[in-house]
């Protein structure tokens, strides 16, 4: 079994994770705004994740001596190891839900946002929980005026969407006074609708079908931040978001949060048995162990949830079957990938944390960095917003990158249980 036994080493993974956990993300956003349905993506997000963690258990967990204190994968599938196995479990069920609340919220709230808020909350609650079951071997003096920078950029957070809804509304009301002007009407938000999409929306879902790459070459040339742009998004994506209030949003994404800190300390507790309720004699889970019967949890959990949500929809996605579900290849390819790159992702954050603290190891919760580069540079978040939301998003953005920092600095060497 491989394991990280430097802080270096530790690190160099964060980083990786971070690029990674920053990055998928963006995919599953952008299938979104093409119109796929969320349903469908996440149920083959969910079969590469878990392939993630199969792969990992397989090479990096049977790499090297098998030894009694630190067995490998195959040989722990057969011990009686069965209370930490369910803390892993516990951890990929509240991973499951977390994940798939964030997925909405990016409709909502925008990548942004909802991976600032989601993040802070899991570091501020998890970051905290596992400092504690760790023994305290990060520097607490270090570490914790991290936390309260993720805690500060959470609170940015929420101003910046509340700011940027206002923004949105003011162009939407300033579209429809000059469309009453010229028509010398009064106009509602569906008037402005079906004056924006006239010569251009699809007479049925055939035609819809049919041109749909056209749509999104003509999203594309309208210019991101104006009235039409959200007007035409709106029309195209698969959750439908103008005109809902603000805390729906929000309220998904602490849900989400809330549930996203959970699942590092779960995690904590099955490879360490900080609260000793494996059997004498037998080995703690080592990392890719737990890792995999954690992913299989979030597989099947997220399988389950979705093939429900097919039939049973929530915030107004169309309902499919899985019939639809099976015969809905386009971007497919794209949800496996993303999926692939989740799983790795989290599979190098719990091997540094393994190695240097799960606290520290949180530091890759700044992933909001780079989503939030990949969410201004492909969807024009933000383009024509005022100043008070663009002052509030980089301050925003500069609370994560210290508290990132200083997460990383507070690295230790974890002493033996």
């Amino acid at each position: 079994m491989y394991l990280v036994k430097d802080i270096s080493g530790a690190i160099g993974l964060m980083a990786v994770a971070l690029v990674l956990l920053g990055t998928w993300p963006v995919v599953l956003a952008v299938l979104e705004r093409r119109g796929r349905l969320p349903q469908h993506t996440f149920l083959d997000f969910s079969v590469t994740n878990f392939l993630a963690a199969v792969l990992i258990a397989l090479t990096f967990g049977q790499i090297g001596p098998d030894t009694p204190e630190t067995p490998n994968f195959l040989t722990q599938l057969t011990q009686n190891n069965w209370p930490s196995v369910l803390f892993a479990t516990a951890g990929g069920v509240t991973l499951s839900l977390g994940t798939l609340a964030t997925q909405y919220g990016w409709a909502f709230v925008g990548l942004s946002v909802t991976e600032v808020m989601a993040s802070s909350l899991k570091v501020v609650i998890g970051t905290t929980l596992n400092y504690f079951l760790d023994g305290r071997i990060n520097k607490a003096e270090v570490l914790f005026p991290g936390v309260g920078c993720f805690l500060i950029a959470a609170i940015l957070g929420s101003l910046v969407h509340s700011s940027n809804s206002a923004d949105n509304q003011e162009k939407l009301a300033k579209s429809m006074a000059n469309y009453s002007k010229n028509t010398r009407n009064t106009a509602s938000y569906e008037d402005l609708t079906e004056h924006l999409l006239e010569k251009e929306g699809p007479k049925d879902l055939e035609e819809a079908k049919l041109e749909a790459p056209e749509d999104t070459q003509k999203l594309e040339k309208v210019e991101a931040g104006t009235a039409e742009f959200l007007v035409h998004l709106e029309e195209k994506r698969s959750i439908k978001v103008l005109g809902s209030h603000a805390l729906l949003g929000l309220g998904i994404v602490v849900f989400g949060g809330v549930f996203y800190a959970l699942f590092t300390p779960a995690f904590n507790l099955a490879t360490n048995d900080q609260w000793h309720t494996l059997p004498a004699g037998v080995p703690h889970l080592v990392v890719y162990t737990a890792f995999f019967y954690f992913s299989l949890a979030c597989f099947a959990v997220s399988v389950a949830l979705n093939v429900w949500f097919l039939y049973r929809p929530m915030v107004g996605v169309p309902r499919s079957t899985v019939a639809a579900y099976l015969r809905d290849g386009e971007g497919r390819w794209l949800a496996l990938l993303a999926g692939l790159v989740c799983g790795l992702g989290n599979a190098f954050t719990f091997m540094a944390g393994q190695a240097a603290g799960y606290a520290a190891a949180d530091s890759v919760q700044a992933l909001p960095l780079v989503s939030t580069f990949w969410g201004v540079v492909l969807f024009g978040e933000y383009r024509r917003s005022s100043r008070r939301t663009y002052t509030l998003l980089a301050s925003m953005l500069l609370m994560f990158a210290v508290a990132m920092v200083v997460l990383m600095a507070s690295s230790n060497h974890r002493r033996p249980l």
